[in-house]
Formats: structure tokens, C-alpha cells, sequence
């Protein structure tokens, strides 16, 4: 049997007997297919907004119009959204001073180049595009105390703006419930206090801090608070299939056309958990893939599908190395239990950045050994407790060779789209 998972911008395959194969599980999102084009789907979604009046005729009267976008590591296909967006505030307001604000979060700035692929080069020369900055202090101003009490400390252009507009994509998210919405405020436009404090590994260990999950989700909660406190007046959000199509768009009030959106992605990604000796999946290929830090993404579906003691194999090109310098230096800095506990220790607000991709791996790596797919050089996976392999085919014998070559496979192609429900 062959089965294919994303890599980079093509495909990786794995070669096993069919009677090994205990499932392979996928979301009915990752085919799904609309009788309706992309442009039309958000162009219908624009003149049908939820909760909402039509955006050209919120903007009549605005002067300054800002739109947060998502950065280069997330797949919102922009180049069709954002024409679209400004069209209509234009058509509403022709002399509207519209900013794009790129929700950068704790990642690196969006390059030039990175923007004209992904914003295409018409947005980039007619638009002014600003890269959000967390690091830097003197562009973010302090709002109020979330519920959670962490500190709301909000990009000034935010505060400074006529008319907020956010645009994103929906997906399950490992710990927020799902992404897209009020996500784009908290953590992508915020200092880098308000998202360690709010990715704290308090909030992270939180039973209720997981994919699928919004009610009851404290993560979630400071999102949404925030996304309220800084006013957000319009939001569009689309769901995307496995090609990364757009499949679904829902504009209007960002509450009400969120949870529609959300609600039309968890009905099409939920999947029966089956538990297998070793789980194989995906980070779905680029962007994702492109470094190890999103990679529990996917690796928390497959533990959902692993037995204890079982073996996880993620494929991944991991093209961009292990991530932000903050995470590879705690992936370092011990055995995952000794990374775990020191990660425990430290309080919400001295949370140090990109800690929470590294307790979620330290968790997962003290109950089950994680095989890595990747371009990465084997001393580095090994490095930060892993196991390095070059090709699925490879990976499956390493783990045959830990749990018995006669043991049972799950396969999940694309884990970051599939909800495990047990």
C-alpha cells in the first residue's frame, strides 16, 4: 500500500503491506471541493456579510482603514482575499487611506519578496504593507488586563485607526481551539508580553487548551476579549481544502461570522481516533512544514492516535531549520522530562517566547519517541530528542526496529486538518 503525505510543495510517499494499515485517517476537508470559484465564494461572502452592514457602507465617512493580515508562514490566500477587501472599501470610500498590517505575532518580518507571493505585486505597489514588530516596544500600546490577567499591550495603528478590518483562515489549532478570527488581534498583532503571557505554560497545560476546543478554552478567551477591546468592526475568514483552495469565506461581525466559519470546518475535519503502534502524518506542506517549531500542530493529532510507548513520525521539510532561536535553545537544554519541569517552573508572566512549542514536545516526547522526515541534518534532530530519517519508507524501519516490524500503523496525510476525537 502507498500512501502519500504533503512535503515542502510536493509529496513524500510510504510503502507498507496493506495489513499493517490500521486506518488512515482525513478530514472531509481535505477533498472537498465548492461548485463555486474562489474569488466568487469571498466576493458572495462580502455581499452577504453575518451580524454585519456591507463593508462598503461601514467605510463611507473613515478616513483611516487598517487591515491585519497573516504573515508568510500562514497559507490565507491573500492575493485573491485582500483585492477583493480594498475593492470594496473603495467602492464605498474612494478616498480611504487604507494600511495592511502584516500579524507577524513572535515570527521574523515578512520579506518584500515573501509579500509579492503572497499579496501578489499589485497589493505590494499600490498599498502601504507594515510588517507588526513585537520586539519592539515603542510600537505597542498597553489596553487593559485580559481575563486571564495577562497584560494587553496592542500595535498603536490598532488604537490609531478610523476602521478595523482583520482577515485570516480557519483550521483546528493545538491549543486556541481553531485559528482564524479573533487571532489575528491576540497573538498577531500584540508585544511580545501579551502573547508569552497568554501562551504561558499554565494556559498550555490547561486541560481545555486544545484542538477543536472554545468554550471553556482560557486561550481563547483572552483572544476574543482582546479582539473586542480593540474594537474590531469587519472580519473576513476563509476555510481552505487540502490544495489550499478556498472552500468556504465568511465576512461580517468577527464573533458571529467566526463561529460560523469554525463551526463549518470542525463539521468537516472531526475524525474517529484509532490508536495504532506507531502514527504517521503531516504538517500538509508548505507553510507550515517549513520549520520544526509548528510542528506540534500535527503531532498532537497523532498522538491521539498513538499507543503509549508507540512511536510518531511526522513528515516534515523543516526548510527554514528548527525555528525561532528561543525554541531551539529549551529543545536543547536537557531530556524532555528535565525541558518539561523547568518549563512548569517558570511563572506566566516570565514566560520566555516560543516556550509552548517546546512543552508541548517535551510532553509528547516522555510518552512516546518522535521520528522527524525532514531536510534537517541528524545531529540536529538528535539534538533536541528526536530521531532523524530521510524519506517515510526509512522512519518506518527505525520504528519497526523500536516497537516490532509486524506492528500496527496509523496514517494521518495531513494532521493539522484532522480533529481525533477518542
Amino acid at each position: 500500500m502507498t500512501i502519500s503525505f504533503p512535503y515542502h510543495n510536493c509529496h513524500l510517499d510510504l510503502h507498507l503491506p496493506r495489513e499493517r494499515v490500521k486506518a488512515v485517517l482525513t478530514s472531509q476537508i481535505a477533498d472537498y471541493v465548492s461548485p463555486k470559484g474562489e474569488a466568487e465564494l469571498v466576493q458572495e461572502a462580502l455581499d452577504h456579510p453575518i451580524g454585519s452592514a456591507p463593508l462598503r457602507e461601514l467605510v463611507m465617512g473613515k478616513k483611516n482603514i487598517l487591515i491585519v493580515t497573516s504573515d508568510h508562514t500562514r497559507p490565507v490566500p491573500s492575493a485573491i482575499t485582500l483585492p477583493l477587501l480594498t475593492q470594496e472599501i473603495l467602492a464605498g470610500n474612494p478616498d480611504a487611506d487604507i494600511t495592511i498590517l502584516i500579524a507577524t505575532g513572535l515570527h521574523r518580518a515578512t520579506t518584500r519578496e515573501e509579500m509579492v507571493e503572497k499579496f501578489g505585486s499589485y497589493m505590494v505597489e499600490n498599498f502601504k504593507i507594515v510588517n507588526h514588530n513585537a520586539f519592539d516596544a515603542d510600537s505597542c500600546q498597553s489596553v487593559c488586563t485580559l481575563p486571564s490577567g495577562a497584560s494587553f499591550e496592542v500595535n498603536k495603528l490598532a488604537l490609531e485607526t478610523d476602521f478595523l478590518i482583520t482577515e485570516g483562515f480557519v483550521e483546528p489549532h493545538f491549543f486556541a481551539g481553531y485559528s482564524g478570527g479573533r487571532k489575528s488581534i491576540l497573538p498577531g498583532i500584540c508585544s511580545y508580553v501579551t502573547v508569552v503571557e497568554n501562551h504561558s505554560a499554565k494556559a498550555i497545560a490547561h486541560p481545555l487548551s486544545k484542538a477543536g476546543v472554545m468554550g471553556g478554552n482560557v486561550i481563547n478567551e483572552d483572544m476574543v476579549y482582546a479582539a473586542e477591546k480593540v474594537g474590531v468592526a469587519f472580519t473576513l475568514n476563509v476555510a481552505l481544502n487540502g490544495q489550499k483552495k478556498i472552500i468556504g469565506a465568511f465576512a461580517g461581525h468577527i464573533d458571529e461570522s467566526h463561529t460560523k466559519a469554525w463551526n463549518f470546518v470542525d463539521s468537516l475535519s472531526r475524525a474517529e481516533a484509532v490508536q495504532g503502534d506507531i502514527a504517521i502524518t503531516s504538517m500538509g506542506g508548505l507553510p507550515l512544514d517549513q520549520n520544526l517549531y509548528q510542528c506540534p500542530k500535527a503531532i498532537s493529532t497523532a498522538l491521539e492516535c498513538v499507543r503509549e510507548g508507540g512511536v510518531i513520525i511526522v513528515v516534515a521539510s523543516c526548510c527554514d531549520g528548527l525555528g525561532g532561536e528561543h525554541f531551539g535553545k529549551l529543545m536543547t537544554r536537557g531530556t524532555p522530562k528535565e525541558i518539561y519541569e523547568y518549563l512548569l517552573s517558570i511563572p506566566p508572566k516570565e514566560t520566555i517566547p516560543e516556550q509552548w512549542c517546546a512543552q508541548v514536545f517535551a510532553q509528547i516526547l516522555q510518552r512516546n519517541p518522535i521520528i522527524v522526515v525532514s531536510e534537517l541534518e541528524p545531529e540536529v534532530v538528535r539534538s533536541v530528542n528526536m530521531i532523524p530519517a530521510k524519506t517515510p519508507d526509512e522512519a518506518l524501519k527505525l520504528a519497526d526496529a523500536m516497537v516490532g516490524p509486524d506492528s500496527s500503523v496509523v496514517a494521518i496525510p495531513d494532521g493539522v486538518s484532522v480533529i481525533a476525537i477518542q
